[in-house]
């Protein structure tokens, strides 16, 4: 096992992602440095060490890489579709410093690996058809990703420097997930995606139950376990620079997604309406998982229905709703 006794960083550990990945690297033996800003850690992690540090400040991101032989970057300024539409550069001022002050600490460091998660909201409109990693640059983001999705690809272009264009190479991995959903997601309305804000509205039992959007909009939906299972493959590939789609490789409407939700949690009567006048984000966004496959051998196992069936349970055990905002939106 690569992870086994490596002193490895997860910047943004508090978050959805890194809070997974880091519940799966201390299974593996990992040596774990996690850090945190305003939020805390949703669950203690035995045996590693919490730094809260602003990582948009060059000194913080040199002190939490000091030591370190790998480095997950999880952290990030995210948010929803409506706050996407009216305020796209909320997305990229402070993503851009995260991402380009690690990537040069690390170096700076010595970290023997580095891999940045990215978007696949990064990529060209393509329609219905699913799209490859070769497809990155052919044409410009979906314009309500337009910033986010070069921001995205300005950390992949730095990413790839690192580990080609540069005298003192340093190994990255670049990996663009669907949309991931499971455990210790963002239920907060103002910030959540469609999954997690679906599965509070129907536990909520609200009525009526409004959906921004037709809920004809298609999307990619991969479980945490299953995203973590591949990020750690990818990892573990010998390449100087690697960039690959995580993702189920199949599609589904948010109205296939409500109603797998609504059926898993017994919601039988629910009024469900559809706001058609609300902004939601593309239609449709669909990637293409051969190279996962091919590559590594992975594939996503956990059926849609069983995905929800366990974040359902945790949500209903662990989360503590927040307040009241807009309808969920894709």
């Amino acid at each position: 096992m690569i992870f086994a006794g490596k002193k490895i960083l997860i910047a943004g550990a508090s978050g959805f992602l890194g809070t997974n990945l880091a519940l799966a690297l201390a299974c593996r033996g990992a040596r774990l440095r996690l850090t945190i800003h305003r939020e805390p850690l949703q669950i203690a992690v035995t045996g590693a060490e919490v730094v809260q540090a602003d990582l948009r400040q060059p000194e913080s991101c040199a002190r939490v890489v000091e030591g370190m032989d790998y480095v997950f970057l999880s952290a990030a300024h995210t948010s929803g579709a409506a706050v996407i539409r009216t305020t796209p550069l909320v997305h990229v001022t402070p993503n851009v410093l995260i991402n380009t002050l690690m990537l040069e600490a690390a170096h700076r460091a010595g970290v023997k690996k580095f891999c940045f998660i990215s978007s696949g909201a990064a990529y060209p409109p393509t329609d219905d058809r699913p799209v490859t990693e070769s497809e990155m640059f052919d044409g410009d983001p979906h314009d309500v990703y337009f910033a986010a999705g070069w921001m995205k690809r300005y950390a992949e272009v730095l990413c790839r420097t690192y580990a080609e264009k540069i005298a003192q190479k340093m190994p990255t991995l670049v990996v663009r997930p669907s949309n991931v959903y499971g455990p210790y997601d963002k239920f907060d309305f103002a910030v959540s995606h469609v999954t997690a804000a679906l599965i509070r509205r129907v536990i909520e039992r609200q009525r009526p139950l409004e959906v921004w959007g037709t809920g004809n909009d298609i999307r990619d939906l991969i479980y945490i376990d299953d995203f973590v299972a591949g990020l750690l493959a990818a990892f573990a590939v010998e390449q100087p620079f690697l960039a690959l789609n995580l993702c189920s490789g199949k599609g589904c409407s948010v109205r296939q997604i409500l109603d797998q939700i609504l059926t898993v949690d017994g919601f039988d009567d629910a009024d469900v309406r559809y706001d058609p006048s609300r902004p939601s984000t593309i239609p449709v966004r669909l990637m293409d998982n051969t190279a996962a496959r091919q590559l590594l051998g992975f594939e996503a196992t956990t059926p849609l229905a069983e995905g929800l069936r366990q974040t359902i349970a945790w949500y209903r055990s662990h989360a503590n709703p927040g307040r009241q905002a807009a309808p969920p939106s894709a």
